[in-house]
């Protein structure tokens, strides 16, 4: 879907006072309640009032942010009906960032609850509706995201949040670009958690141009988040426009394994070939701890959720209601039975097992050990590799009918091929690289801590020379 105007365009011609900001907003929040009616991609709309910060790296773009990162008085719910009624009193670091920069926030996106699903069909307040086929899911969790991203015909970057995968999946779905950074590279102040030690903050856009520009705003150290790098801001924009001759692609036999669509295979070795034919190389690796990654995540992830959702027990935060004749421990029982959703519910009591007495040696701890592991298995492909190459989702975007036959467990399976790299931390790029049936195919590529720009070149010089050769 072709834009107004690249984002490019638009911050330049805002500078150079070519562009009427008050009438362009007007247009823009025309067209987005439109696009939510049929798609429901926003759970709150922002107002149409121009933005009157037009200088700085954004200068007047609209900005969309997933519903789980805090915007000061703007509803906040993380897809959830216990915080259906959150205003922060702050932003997001990422976001006060944004907002230095000229960017505008114009909505907050729709999401699994909490960042629970794969397919953005556990949100509260109902699914997201793929653009390219509405009878399809736009994939999770930050699934309004990028189908907001895809839908809209306007410059745009949106700010979406991964623990597993939630920024690459969506992505892939949506026929858009997603760039998860490394573990700490973006401040999680004024994130709403799902597991502390997985979260990420990225940006996600119709361009690898635009989440390298989105990257090196909101990018580095924060000191209200001790798990940040203290490594020194980039202005990820340079690594655009690059030459790939010489460069090493590590492709692993396990993420083309069984339950890959035999057509995904094929976009995705296509594209290898043709980054190949511009003087790249290749050479296919083993990854066997993969098998491993998905119980490895699912401990680690679910028991670091049940005690962030703790706090959500209708007294200091979250919902709350009148407080009958009962003792605390019902009353908590009364407010989250009432108002979570059935998959954080079960996530919570996964959880809170994994890490009960008796079983946190046996289950989390161990966890904590292949994870380790998996980042050694990842840190010696790249010893002799400078990326990865693999399909970003083994399939294209499910129809809704085909999701609600699929048991919970069959639902976990999907992220096989996005959970490893978000357990070791290592970004990520999606970018899209075909279509089967109409419906968009993602090609991960997969880097070494901190090494977002090679990533980022690679991606840039596939969108640039090798998309229209497929």
């Amino acid at each position: 879907m072709s834009s107004l105007y690249s984002v490019r365009d638009f911050i330049e011609k805002v500078k150079l006072g070519e562009v009427d900001l008050g009438d362009f907003y007007s247009k823009l929040f025309d067209e987005l309640k439109k696009i939510n009616e049929r798609f429901n991609l926003l759970i709150t709309l922002g107002t149409s009032e121009v933005c009157k910060e037009v200088k700085g790296k954004l200068a007047g773009l609209p900005v969309s942010v997933k519903d789980n990162i805090c915007t000061k008085g703007m509803r906040t719910t993380a897809g959830s009906k216990i915080l259906e009624n959150y205003r922060p009193l702050f932003d997001a670091t990422a976001v006060a960032r944004i907002k230095s920069q000229g960017g505008f926030i114009i909505g907050k996106t729709n999401m699994d609850e909490f960042g629970f699903g794969t397919f953005s069909t556990n949100s509260a307040y109902g699914p997201p509706k793929n653009p390219h086929d509405p009878s399809r899911a736009c994939g999770g969790s930050s699934g309004g995201a990028a189908g907001l991203v895809a839908a809209l015909d306007y410059p745009h970057i949106a700010l979406g949040q991964s623990t597993g995968g939630s920024i690459s999946c969506p992505a892939s779905f949506c026929g858009v670009v997603g760039l998860t950074p490394t573990y700490g590279r973006v401040s999680r102040y004024g994130l709403i958690d799902y597991a502390n030690s997985m979260d990420k903050i990225g940006p996600i856009a119709k361009t690898v141009e635009d989440v390298a520009l989105m990257l090196s705003v909101i990018s580095g150290y924060d000191e209200r988040d001790f798990t940040t790098s203290e490594r020194p801001k980039e202005d990820y924009t340079k690594y655009l426009n690059q030459d790939i001759k010489g460069m090493k692609i590590a492709v692993p036999k396990e993420y083309f394994g069984e339950g890959v669509n035999e057509g995904v295979k094929e976009k995705v070795w296509n594209a290898v070939k043709l980054l190949e034919s511009y003087g790249a190389s290749y050479e296919e690796v083993s990854l066997p701890l993969t098998a491993k990654g998905i119980a490895t995540y699912y401990i680690i992830a679910t028991s670091e959720a049940s005690t962030n959702l703790a706090k959500f027990c209708g007294m200091r935060y979250g919902a709350e209601e009148e407080i009958h004749e009962e003792d605390f421990n019902r009353y908590f029982s009364r407010i989250r039975t009432k108002y979570f959703g059935e998959e954080a519910k079960r996530r919570i009591l996964l959880g809170t097992y994994a890490r009960m007495a008796g079983y946190r040696d046996q289950y989390y701890l161990k966890a904590l050990k292949v994870r380790t592991k998996i980042i050694m298995e990842f840190k010696a492909v790249f010893k002799k590799h400078d990326v990865i190459i693999a399909p970003t989702m083994p399939c294209i975007a499910p129809k809704f009918s085909e999701i609600e036959k699929m048991d919970p467990l069959k639902v976990y399976m999907m992220d096989t091929l996005t959970v490893p790299h978000n357990l070791a931390g290592i970004p990520s790029l999606s970018v899209p690289c075909g279509k089967i049936q109409g419906m968009p195919v993602g090609m991960h590529i997969i880097g070494d801590h901190f090494q977002e720009g090679r990533i980022i070149a690679v991606g840039d010089f596939y969108e640039k020379n090798c998309k229209n050769l497929i």
